[in-house]
């Protein structure tokens, strides 16, 4: 871990209206983000489930500016699709 690392705060992922802390090493979010989209592709087996797909790319939407791309157009479809006309 470099000293720049230590000086940045933890990001957080909101979920659900709850807050959870992000590793501060970007390889460990990248892996766990890549982890539970694959995971989540073999939702048929039991334990894992095909939740886990939104939440890897929700993760990964944190690292990577196309996945942030797409996250940000989905919540503002999102938020035009929820409020009343």
């Amino acid at each position: 871990m470099t000293a720049q690392d230590s000086q940045m705060p933890a990001r957080k992922i909101s979920v659900l209206g709850r807050e959870f802390k992000m590793p501060r090493s970007r390889g460990l979010r990248i892996a766990i983000g890549m982890l539970l989209t694959v995971g989540g592709i073999l939702g048929f087996l039991p334990i894992l489930g095909f939740w886990m797909v939104p939440l890897g790319l929700l993760v990964l939407s944190y690292e990577f500016a196309m996945v942030r791309r797409h996250r940000r157009r989905f919540v503002v479809w999102w938020e035009r699709r929820r409020r009343p006309d």
